[in-house]
């Protein structure tokens, strides 16, 4: 399946509306006191939206599938001998969790928290899910212009 951008991309966007929002937020607070708050949060969501679907659509899912399928068994982190399917569903939370305006080590914890309701059919627990979510999730960071989780990657 090619990348259509002009597809809504539900993850991305609600990652960047999130993201936006909250700092909106602070910014708004920190001009404006709770009334700069409120206008900052709305500012923020809509800029964060239109950030995160830019994240989302910039990234092909049959790519990155087809890419992790080659290449998985060469990780460090791959007990010998594991199916792809044991991690698959780790790369795709990966790359659909960039964009959150956090880099992976900031956003970790709530990965882990996400991880149990995103893991698909995948037996791996978050402390052996969690490396291939940091690759794949560096492996998109790096095809996206610009610094997306603020990491100087």
């Amino acid at each position: 399946m090619a990348n259509d951008t002009t597809k809504n991309h539900p993850v991305g966007e609600t990652v960047g509306v999130a993201g936006g929002a909250v700092a909106g937020m602070a910014t708004g607070a920190a001009v404006g006191g709770p009334v700069g708050a409120v206008i900052g949060t709305a500012v923020g969501a809509v800029a964060g939206g239109l950030a995160g679907h830019g994240v989302a659509a910039a990234i092909n899912p049959t790519v990155e599938d087809g890419y992790w399928k080659e290449n998985y068994a060469s990780r460090p982190y791959v007990k010998g001998g594991a199916p792809y399917s044991d991690y698959q569903d780790a790369y795709r939370f990966g790359w659909e969790s960039v964009g959150t305006g956090q880099s992976f080590d900031a956003a970790e914890k709530d990965l882990s928290s996400k991880w149990n309701d995103s893991r698909g059919s995948s037996k791996l627990e978050w402390n052996d899910a969690k490396d291939a979510v940091r690759d794949s999730w560096h492996r998109v960071e790096r095809a996206i212009p610009g610094d997306a989780d603020r990491d100087g990657r």
